[in-house]
């Protein structure tokens, strides 16, 4: 729907671990309902897989019925990644849009030895120097889940993402209680990402997300403006490695 940290460690010769002791989320399949405004618009899924070298994180947002008829949209993104002294590092970023009369294909690889990224549009490269330890933005966003946060608390994380290489800037808003569709309430902690360029389902920048209070912290809620409204992402159903868990 959707820049992270480079600290001095990272001048120091990697060395790369298990996939597990950087991203805690691996096993994870999330699946939600999507509206626009006050109409059924799709659904969304993600899920994080371990690899042979890393980890994968595939998403993929479609919309559906009447909505599809206004905005059609197929969204599939591909991050991955692996784990250098224990912290994330992003190697691919794949992204396949059709959002009505968009069309794109976008690939991002993350030459990291050599501090580069092959940014790939249309068929079309280009190169641009990025440090090691920048992320893609959908490694930027499991990262940040697994952050200390409280209210008040603005969170940077450098990111290189569409051509550009900036720190996103992650305001904590507070805590929210949410109804789920089983009538369960879920403490949230509520964040606001300040994005500089556009994101799944065309956001324009302004977008909230609702992380359940625990040590879990799973996207409850996700909410986008884009051109023509705002786009509600609400959780109904969650596993993790296979086993379904109840909210």
């Amino acid at each position: 729907m959707f820049k992270l940290f480079v600290s001095i460690f990272l001048l120091l010769l990697p060395i790369q671990v298990l996939a597990s002791d950087c991203q805690p989320y691996v096993g994870e399949e999330m699946k939600y309902h999507v509206g626009w405004e006050f109409i059924d618009a799709g659904s969304a899924t993600m899920k994080v897989l371990k690899t042979k070298t890393g980890y994968r994180i595939q998403s993929l947002a479609k919309s559906e019925g009447m909505f599809s008829v206004v905005k059609k949209v197929r969204d599939e993104i591909v991050s991955e990644g692996i784990c250098r002294d224990g912290k994330m590092q992003s190697t691919l970023f794949s992204v396949k849009q059709l959002e009505h009369k968009y069309k794109a294909e976008k690939k991002t690889v993350f030459d990291w030895k050599n501090e580069k990224a092959l940014y790939t549009q249309n068929g079309k490269t280009d190169a641009y120097d990025v440090p090691a330890g920048y992320l893609n933005v959908l490694d930027a966003f499991f990262l940040l889940r697994d952050m200390p946060m409280q209210k008040g608390h603005v969170l940077k994380v450098p990111i290189f993402d569409a051509r550009k290489l900036y720190d996103i800037e992650v305001h904590v808003l507070g805590k929210e209680k949410i109804k789920l569709s089983n009538g369960q309430s879920v403490s949230c902690i509520v964040i606001e990402p300040k994005l500089k360029s556009e994101a799944i389902f065309s956001s324009i920048g302004t977008m909230k997300v609702w992380l359940s209070d625990d040590k879990h912290r799973v996207p409850v809620k996700m909410s986008a403006k884009i051109r023509f409204g705002r786009i509600i992402a609400r959780l109904s159903q969650y596993k993790k490695a296979g086993v379904r868990v109840k909210w």
